[in-house]
């Protein structure tokens, strides 16, 4: 379909010339002889890809209807026509959201050729808006489906607190604890959403592990540990090839090693654990320490922050604990209500 222009023209042989060489390029034209007629035109509702306007102009002339198409239409090109004495008010008009002018007398090419580079202008921005808007409706959806995710991932969380009756609630807090702890060292949100969803995970192999060695109330026989060791390498094999929660496997494979190479399954240390598990590492003992467990009694918070200052260095992050140590015990105890108040329980 041909691209309707606005030409606004009071000199009525400049108007029909203007329109003989516009239409011979297959472009539709209507025309107006004032600023102000222009603008109801304009508002009556037809399109228009562009506006061709002399400067001098009886009323409004067309530096005011550059500055009202811009507010009103801002999509839509004006290219201004002026004489070589308007050129510096013309320049001034292009600073303000003209997008070109014609300096009067000129040809057909150079018509035509001004008219073509405006009018990909406004193709080349429409199309812009386009995919902004389809990227803004992907990024919904995708945020949509993301929640979705998590909302399966605490469904997961669940299943192990069934498991595992003892350690009710443990994904949850374990959660919650390593958000805190990595919104306090600066990681950005994108990763520690990361990290909470390997933190509803990060116990994800025990699925894997026979009822009886996970509710074992006492200690574990030397087979049984070994066995219960597996749940991590479980963990990851069971998440790997799910494209959404790659970086979360790694996590889940690597949140039970230690800082100085002693952990478990693969004796990592230092650097070589993903940030993410270091942090559900320590989130996870914390959590541990300070909950009610069948073989033994919770400990205060002051306890387990010396517990974990102890361990620096040697089980966690000494970077980690840094963090944990400057942050007020209050924290944790308001995190631990937070969620139990969330879960319907108490401790």
């Amino acid at each position: 379909m041909a691209e309707n222009i606005l030409v606004v023209e009071e000199n009525e042989t400049s108007s029909e010339r203007l329109v003989l060489v516009l239409r011979s390029a297959d472009y539709r034209c209507h025309t107006v002889s004032d600023g102000g007629t222009a603008l109801a035109v304009l508002d009556s509702g037809e399109e228009f890809a562009l506006v061709l306007s002399d400067v001098m102009l009886a009323g409004m002339d067309g530096l005011g209807l550059v500055d009202h198409v811009k507010a009103k239409y801002p999509d839509t090109p004006v290219v201004l026509k002026t004489g070589a004495s308007d050129v510096s008010l013309v320049q001034g008009a292009i600073r303000n959201g003209a997008y070109d002018y014609l300096l009067k007398p000129f040809d057909q090419e150079q018509l035509l050729l001004v008219v073509r580079r405006a009018l990909e202008y406004r193709r080349l921005k429409l199309e812009k808006r386009e995919l902004q808007c389809q990227v803004a409706a992907r990024s919904e959806q995708l945020r949509v489906l993301e929640r979705s995710y998590d909302v399966t991932l605490e469904a997961l969380a669940g299943t192990l607190d069934w498991k595992a009756a003892h350690t009710e609630g443990h994904q949850h807090r374990v959660a919650a604890f390593s958000i805190a702890l990595s919104r306090a060292m600066g990681v950005p949100p994108d990763q520690i959403r990361m990290i909470a969803r390997g933190a509803f995970l990060h116990d994800i192999g025990k699925i894997a592990i026979p009822d009886a060695i996970l509710r074992k109330p006492g200690a574990l026989s030397r087979n049984e540990l070994s066995l219960m060791r597996e749940y991590c390498r479980c963990g990851y094999e069971m998440l790997k090839e799910v494209p959404y929660l790659t970086e979360v496997a790694e996590i889940v494979h690597a949140h039970r090693e230690h800082h100085d190479g002693t952990g478990y399954p693969r004796g990592l240390k230092g650097g070589e654990i993903p940030l993410g598990a270091r942090l559900i590492g320590m989130a996870s003992a914390l959590e541990s320490i300070t909950s009610h467990r069948p073989y033994r009694a919770a400990e205060s918070i002051r306890m387990a922050r010396e517990e974990i200052q102890r361990s620096a260095g040697r089980q966690f992050d000494p970077e980690i604990v840094r963090t944990f140590l400057s942050m007020p015990e209050s924290v944790w105890d308001d995190l631990r209500r937070q969620i139990d108040a969330r879960l319907g329980h108490d401790e």
